[in-house]
């Protein structure tokens, strides 16, 4: 650091020199210039007022007078004295103290004569520096003489020597006070941040405390910092991951991180490569003004996929919806992902707007998902929006065909609703790959299935699959039972599989999960209460209880039903009536649907009904916070809140339940959830209920609020150990476990029958 700071210094000296001495020479030559130009306009000046008194003592032969007129100029400022000759350049006045350098005509007076017009000259005579202006003097238009005006001009030589003076003394003063304040900068800016950041660096290698760096410390450094932050992310990952797996040896535990996920794939694959399908990206680019931002979505599905693919060297195909993504990618619509530690590929397939109004917002949302979730709302099926949702999945297929040459035993996983068709597609052409698609909501029961007029291409499409997964055992039985009912198969309900053309499909529960952190990235150093508090305060109610609710505004999340619940709860128990509030964060969803924005409609009318019914002063009953929420943001109000609302009428898993249990590390809080979830399976010590029940909702609500804390710990303890043992990285290593055991025999000799039975269905 020292040799750093003497390196500095005497750059900075070098370089302020340099500078101040070109400063300096441009200074003294503009000065030098304007010098001269005063001086040349005032002897233009003077001879132009003494020429006519000239010409008029020499027209009559006047000397006498001629030698006293030039003699009277002899003593003003700068002016050394006059001169006045004949045509040829003899002397006929001279003032006394030039007669000795002017005794003979100079040569700017001879080339005034010759060419009969001034000129002027400045010129060195012996020591002295002087100007000489030179006019004809005439009578008419005949030459009679010249005048020569003389002045000193040295002054302007002392005035530049001047300037040179004062500029060295500045530029040593600038000298001093900038490396005096380079030095305090690079002490303040440079040194202390360099100084705690190899401290903290310091503290990483030796697993002492930390102190976290704050981005502005190394704002000068900006590529320095990125590399900084991701060194101490991925030192403190695997110092943690360590820690955590020498407890669970001590303990003889085996949780799931995303270390073991990896290792476990890495090793099932073999020389295998893993290929993920989806509708959202992992990795969206938008354009933010002239620069161009990453969004990573908050997705369980993104927390599982990432440590596979990244110990795989995996590909993900998704749609590209950021409005930047085109231009990021390569030539073959590829890009490395993550943007800081390139691990695997992203392949983007783009779809027009006639595509994703008809396969996404038509079919997939205005179709299977009100199909598949018992919400009461019809399903609309267009068969334009068929014919798109058909077109989108053969675009996926050939994306993933594509990437998938030249890979021998390919694993593919294709997620959710939107690709039912994929498996099929990608069987036909690829026999040796192994294929699971995961289906994320409930699968309903065979006569509500019935709905479709496209269920057999549904059904046959998903049994191209070789492993077809669901959240719980029911909604399996529900597939079978749907199976049986409209398509030509045998079906093992022992080992609950399907034998189509024998082609052998597994039938399988792999309930989903979240992330799990026994310590949170950025724990709170407040208390619940300090939380809550300072939550309520941003929001301008004034409360001592919260209840949260974190949902998309979709219809199947039972929010009227909550709200309703709550009102009843406050007509029963008046005395929560300025002390308990429910913050419901409702993120916009879909809004291209109309039963959606209508929905947003009611949601906002029943708060502000409730809300004018109860509200009293600084508190109300309901808040209404209707936009998208940062993960971050969301965990603050789950640590912060009593009780935690799910009343889904129909979900899949719903992973806000598992969410709140995970991020509550203090064992407070109470879960109240639905029993139409998935969750409602695992997460046997939440208070559960009939979200159509508005009394049992409110019962619940005030059970929570009056349970005891050693029973909200009990509960909260057991809820956090299922959470934790059955996480989001199980869920992936199960998953892709039992795909990589698919027996490709089997595969292979069915893809051949299904191809020489498919015109028989």
């Amino acid at each position: 650091m020292r040799l750093l700071s003497a390196r500095l210094i005497v750059s900075l000296i070098v370089g302020v020199t340099l500078v101040s001495l070109c400063s300096s020479y441009y200074q003294v030559f503009m000065l030098n210039r304007s010098l001269r130009r005063d001086l040349q306009r005032r002897a233009e000046v003077l001879g132009e007022s003494l020429a006519r008194n000239v010409e008029r003592d020499l027209d009559r032969d006047a000397q006498h007078t001629l030698q006293r007129t030039v003699q009277q100029f002899a003593n003003r400022e700068h002016l050394a004295g006059l001169a006045v000759y004949d045509p040829q350049g003899h002397p006929i006045a001279v003032t006394t103290n030039l007669q000795p350098l002017m005794t003979s005509a100079p040569a700017i007076v001879l080339q005034a004569l010759q060419q009969n017009h001034d000129a002027s000259a400045f010129l060195r005579m012996g020591s002295a520096s002087i100007h000489i202006y030179a006019l004809p003097l005439r009578r008419g238009d005949e030459l009679i003489g010249s005048l020569a005006i003389v002045h000193d001009s040295g002054y302007i030589k002392q005035e530049s020597l001047r300037i040179w003076r004062e500029t060295f003394l500045s530029a040593l003063a600038h000298v001093f006070l900038i490396v005096l304040i380079t030095l305090l900068i690079v002490r303040w800016s440079i040194t202390g941040p360099i100084a705690r950041t190899a401290n903290w660096m310091k503290a990483l290698r030796t697993g002492r405390g930390v102190v976290r760096i704050k981005v502005p410390d190394l704002e000068m450094f900006r590529p320095l910092a990125r590399e900084v932050a991701t060194f101490a992310e991925s030192l403190n990952v695997a110092r943690s991951a360590a820690e955590l797996e020498a407890r669970l040896r001590e303990t003889g535990e085996a949780m799931w991180t995303s270390d073991r996920l990896a290792v476990h794939v890495r090793a099932r694959l073999e020389d295998g490569r893993l290929f993920v399908v989806s509708n959202r990206e992992p990795y969206i680019h938008v354009r933010r003004g002239k620069s161009v931002d990453v969004n990573v979505p908050a997705s369980g599905l993104v927390t599982a996929m990432e440590p596979v693919l990244r110990a795989c060297d995996g590909t993900w195909v998704a749609h590209g919806s950021g409005d930047a993504d085109l231009e990021t990618v390569d030539a073959h619509d590829r890009l490395l992902v993550p943007p800081d530690d390139p691990r695997y590929v992203l392949r983007r397939v783009w779809l027009t707007k006639e595509e994703e109004q008809g396969y996404y917002y038509g079919f997939a949302n205005e179709g299977l998902w009100p199909l598949c979730h018992i919400a009461h709302t019809r399903p609309l099926f267009r068969t334009g929006d068929w014919k798109h949702y058909q077109d989108v999945n053969r675009k996926f297929a050939d994306a993933l065909l594509e990437e998938m040459k030249n890979v021998s035993r390919p694993i593919v996983l294709v997620q959710d609703y939107h690709f039912a068709l994929v498996p099929r597609m990608i069987k036909q052409s690829r026999s040796d790959a192994r294929v699971a698609i995961f289906w994320h909501i409930p699968w309903p029961n065979p006569e509500a299935f019935g709905i479709c007029p496209w269920q057999r291409e549904l059904v046959d499409g998903l049994l191209g699959a070789d492993l077809i997964g669901f959240h719980i055992q029911a909604h399996c039985t529900n597939f079978l039972q749907t199976v049986d009912r409209i398509v030509e198969s045998r079906i093992d309900w022992e080992h609950f599989s399907v034998q189509r053309l024998d082609h052998h499909t597994a039938v399988r529960p792999f309930p989903i999960s979240v992330e799990f952190a026994d310590v949170l990235p950025n724990p709170s150093r407040e208390s619940a209460y300090e939380e809550r508090a300072a939550l309520l305060k941003a929001l301008g109610v004034e409360a001592a209880l919260m209840g949260v609710g974190v949902d998309r505004l979709d219809y199947t999340k039972g929010i009227l039903e909550r709200f309703l619940a709550i009102e009843r709860f406050l007509e029963k128990y008046p005395s929560y009536q300025g002390v308990f509030t429910f913050v419901q964060i409702g993120a916009p969803s879909r809004t291209h649907i109309k039963r959606y924005h209508d929905l947003q409609a009611e949601v906002e009318a029943e708060a502000d009904r409730i809300n004018w019914r109860f509200q009293a002063g600084q508190w109300k009953p309901i808040v209404l916070l209707n936009r998208q929420h940062s993960h971050q943001e969301i965990q603050l109000y789950y640590r912060a809140a009593d009780l935690c609302l799910v009343t889904s009428l129909h979900d899949g898993m719903n992973l806000v339940a598992k969410e709140f249990v995970a991020t509550r590390n203090d064992e407070r809080g109470v879960l109240i959830l639905s029993c139409f979830t998935g969750a409602a399976r695992e997460l046997r010590d939440a208070l559960q209920i009939n979200p159509y029940d508005i009394d049992q909702t409110a019962e619940a609500i005030r059970a929570a609020l009056e349970m005891p804390p050693e029973e909200k710990q009990m509960r909260m303890q057991r809820m956090r150990k299922t959470v934790r043992e059955h996480n989001v990285y199980r869920w992936a290593g199960s998953l892709i476990g039992e795909l990589c055991e698919v027996r490709l025999d089997i595969v292979d000799r069915g893809e051949k029958k299904f191809q020489a039975g498919a015109s028989v269905i």
